[in-house]
């Protein structure tokens, strides 16, 4: 693990690193979708509770592999809150999510290991439930960008080809969005709004956002 990994790890840290950013990268979903219509919540990847804010009227369950964050963000949301691995988590029927966050996550894992989460995923959503995935995208050389992204942690951000041909495996498309997240009127990354359903049961892989 690197220094920097090493401090992006404190939940202190990774608040501050986040917060210029935090609204801004969670804007399309604002923009389009009634969050008040919402019930029901995973928030996957949920490190310590930043998204959470915008769910407090909902039932919300944020998940996260590391202890020391869920342990932050029980103690300043007072929401649920549970140290799991995603690809681990089970929920009943009657427990199912009408809205699956994934908020930066994925560039963290293996293509094998994010088709696994994925479909996964499918499983845990109401008939009527959509997931919500924002994502850097790997732009051309010789940008801001494309230098920001190579140095993430996240040792798998992909250009904006391989999140579409990964999501249309798996699920019906809703909406891709590219956005750039800026200081100072500097593009300092690139990232993806992506919102899809589950496929019909009678629905074959390649039939998937055609």
């Amino acid at each position: 693990m690197s220094f920097t990994d090493f401090l992006l790890e404190r939940s202190v840290i990774y608040r501050l690193w986040q917060a210029p950013f935090a609204h801004q990268k969670f804007a399309p979903i604002l923009a389009h979708n009634d969050l008040s219509r919402v019930r029901h919540v995973l928030d996957v990847g949920c490190g310590p509770g930043t998204n959470s804010r915008y769910f407090s009227h909902t039932r919300y369950l944020g998940i996260d592999i590391n202890q020391a964050y869920i342990d932050t963000a029980r103690r300043r949301f007072g929401l649920d809150f549970e140290a799991v691995d995603a690809r681990a988590y089970r929920a009943q029927p009657q427990d199912r999510f009408d809205f699956i966050l994934v908020n930066s996550f994925l560039h963290h894992l293996c293509t094998q290991d994010v088709t696994r989460l994925l479909k996964h995923l499918t499983t845990l959503l109401t008939e009527d439930g959509c997931v919500h995935i924002l994502e850097p995208e790997l732009p051309p050389a010789g940008s801001v960008a494309n230098l920001l992204a190579r140095a993430d942690r996240g040792k798998f951000v992909r250009p904006m080809a391989d999140w579409e041909s990964i999501f249309r495996r798996i699920f019906r498309r809703i909406l891709l969005e590219p956005y750039p997240l800026k200081a100072g009127g500097v593009t300092l990354w690139k990232m993806l709004y992506f919102k899809g359903s589950a496929p019909a049961a009678s629905e074959s892989s390649n039939e998937l956002m055609e």
